[in-house]
C-alpha cells in the first residue's frame, strides 16, 4: 500500500496541463470501508492539502452524519477523487478532473482496498465513469434510482454550495436519500 501511494504521490502524469505542480490529494488505507470518490481537489483542498476541507466537505459530513475525526479516519474513509490534482479554474468554477487519473491509478487502489462495503460516487464523472452502460441519463436520475445501484455504489449530487438550487428544487433528496445515505454508511462502518 505504501508503494502505490508514494507512487500516486510522485505522478507527474498530467502535469503539463496543471495550473500548478502536481499535488495528488488522497487519502486510503489497507482498513478504509468506503471509498468516496469525487471530483477532484479544490482550491482550498490543494492549499491546505486535506481533501473535502471546504463548505462542500461540511455538507458531505452532514450528509453522512459523521465528523470530521471519523471522516478522515483512513481506516472508515477512503477518498480518492477522480483527479487527484487541483485541474484549475474556468469561466464557471474548477476545470473538470483530468482524465488520466483514473484509469492510470483507480484499479490499483481497488485492488488493493479489500475492505470496502460502500463506494459513494459524487458527481457526473464518478458515475460516468464507475456506473457506465448502467448509468442513467442524468445525475439527478442516478441519484433518485440510487437503490439499483446498491449494494456496490450509492450515487450523490456534489455538496457543494451551488448545488443548493438542485436541492430546493428536488426535496426528496433531503427526505429520502440522506435518511437512506445515513443507514448505509452505518451498516458499512458498523457504527
Amino acid at each position: 500500500m505504501d508503494l502505490l501511494l508514494n507512487q500516486i504521490n510522485a505522478c507527474t502524469l498530467c502535469q503539463a496541463s496543471l495550473p500548478y505542480p502536481p499535488k495528488p490529494i488522497l487519502a486510503f488505507s489497507n482498513s478504509s470501508r468506503i471509498l468516496i470518490v469525487g471530483q477532484a481537489p479544490g482550491r482550498k483542498a490543494h492549499d491546505s492539502g486535506i481533501p473535502w476541507n471546504d463548505a462542500s466537505g461540511e455538507e458531505l459530513r452532514r450528509w453522512l452524519d459523521v465528523d470530521r475525526y471519523q471522516f478522515y479516519d483512513p481506516s472508515l474513509f477512503g477518498i480518492v477523487p477522480m483527479g487527484f490534482c487541483f485541474p484549475g479554474t474556468g469561466k464557471s468554477g474548477d476545470l473538470p478532473p483530468r482524465p488520466e487519473c483514473a484509469p492510470t491509478w483507480h484499479p490499483q487502489i481497488l485492488t488493493e482496498l479489500t475492505n470496502i462495503k460502500l463506494i459513494l460516487l459524487i458527481g457526473f464523472y464518478a458515475q460516468s465513469y464507475y456506473l457506465r452502460s448502467n448509468s442513467y441519463r442524468t445525475l439527478t436520475e442516478n441519484v433518485l434510482h440510487y437503490k439499483e445501484f446498491l449494494p456496490d455504489y450509492f450515487p450523490l449530487v456534489h455538496p457543494s454550495p451551488r448545488n443548493r438550487i438542485w436541492q430546493k428544487k428536488n426535496p426528496w433528496f433531503e427526505e429520502e436519500i440522506i435518511p437512506e445515505l445515513r443507514q448505509q454508511v452505518r451498516e458499512a462502518l458498523v457504527l
